[in-house]
């Protein structure tokens, strides 16, 4: 039996690659003579950075940056591949896990720490830039990455825009400056696809489990809705009807708008970086996982993108994940999974199911049926 290994992350409990440990020695103590190969993955997310640098090589930094306030500042980590590659993940400088998400925490949310990380790999001659979206905290349409750029946010008296959500309703005038970034390849990885503005945009989709309060949605849409139109009259670009456009509360749309940043699948991204497909040709089955696996992980989560390439190849996906949110037999058939396993039970507080994860996913895995049919054992 030949296991393939490709877990994601268990946002807040447990990283790829620490699930990846656990799989491979309870893997080992059910099936002592199976052939297992680890490969942890990422879609643009929590643990992208680990991934590519694991497979691409190169040097991890540290950088004190602006967090997801202004008032905060963070270290964060950037990697630099020896191909001279850049990758940031947003979650390292402007994630949720940085503070206590609040109605005031997301009206002064700001992307500046973004463009701060672009800024110091492009001083380490990086001209191509990798960037993950994913588990951010703001909600700024990424205007405070390019004023870290140096692009000028003015009001009507021709006054800087304060820092934050909130203060994009001020704004009146955009001054356009050529950045140190303007030759970059930039490439954004996320799994979203709405847009910035609209019932399906960044606010009203994502905005509530960033800290904002019902009453407040309608000034937050207001606010981006407003940068949106300014930047379309100042600058003659609309990218907020783009797909994906708003991916972290916008910063996706401020990569498209002010850097040419491209949108690519992070999950398929970073498989095919890998080189997944010829690992996945040689198993017999795949094991992987996800914190929680709802309707969200049908369009373009890890799971959806691994499931999707292990069908052309005819092999069989076992999915284990913290919960899952909905009909699971519906998530398990329409993603086309062999089996779909909640590894917490439903009293358990989620919070203690984070913190008991490790050994909750070992003695799910450890006690599943894996039938020889589907693995091609004999």
């Amino acid at each position: 039996m030949n296991f393939l290994i490709a877990p994601n992350a268990m946002k807040g409990a447990l990283t790829a690659q620490k699930i990846a440990a656990i799989l491979v020695k309870t893997i080992r103590r059910k099936f002592p003579d199976a052939k297992i190969v680890s490969s942890p993955v990422a879609d643009g997310g929590n643990g992208t950075l680990e991934c590519l640098m694991q497979a691409l090589g190169g040097t991890v930094y540290e950088k004190e940056v602006t967090g997801p306030i202004p008032s905060l500042t963070v270290k964060a980590r950037y990697g630099i591949t020896d191909k001279r590659i850049a990758i940031i993940e947003s979650a390292e400088v402007i994630g949720l896990h940085h503070l206590t998400p609040s109605p005031e925490t997301i009206a002064h949310s700001t992307s500046r720490g973004i463009g701060e990380l672009m800024l110091a790999a492009v001083e380490q001659s990086c001209n191509e830039l990798w960037i993950g979206l994913g588990g951010t905290a703001t909600n700024d349409g990424g205007a405070g990455m390019a004023r870290a750029l140096g692009i000028e946010f003015l009001d009507q008296h021709h006054d800087h825009v304060r820092e934050g959500s909130i203060a994009l309703l001020q704004l009146q005038n955009i001054l356009l400056h050529k950045t140190k970034t303007a030759h970059c390849t930039i490439k954004i990885l996320s799994d979203v696809q709405n847009t910035l503005l609209g019932v399906n945009g960044a606010t009203y989709t994502f905005a509530k489990q960033k800290g904002a309060s019902e009453d407040q949605l309608s000034y937050l849409e207001a606010a981006m809705k407003n940068f949106s139109e300014i930047v379309q009259r100042d600058l003659n670009s609309n990218c907020s009807d783009a797909p994906g456009s708003g991916a972290a509360g916008g910063l996706a749309y401020g990569l498209m708008t002010f850097c040419n940043a491209g949108v690519v699948s992070g999950i398929d991204h970073i498989l095919d970086t890998i080189g997944f497909d010829d690992t996945l040709a040689a198993c017999d089955c795949v094991i992987t996982t996800e914190g929680m696996l709802d309707e969200q992980t049908l369009f373009g989560k890890g799971i959806a993108g691994i499931a999707l390439r292990a069908k052309k190849f005819g092999k069989p996906v076992h999915a284990f994940a913290g919960r899952v949110n909905g009909d699971a037999d519906r998530l398990k058939s329409l993603l086309g999974l062999a089996s779909l396993t909640q590894i917490s039970p439903e009293e358990l507080d989620t919070q203690q199911a984070m913190r008991d994860a490790s050994w909750l996913l070992a003695d799910a895995v450890f006690h599943h049926s894996f039938p020889a049919t589907q693995t091609g054992g004999k």
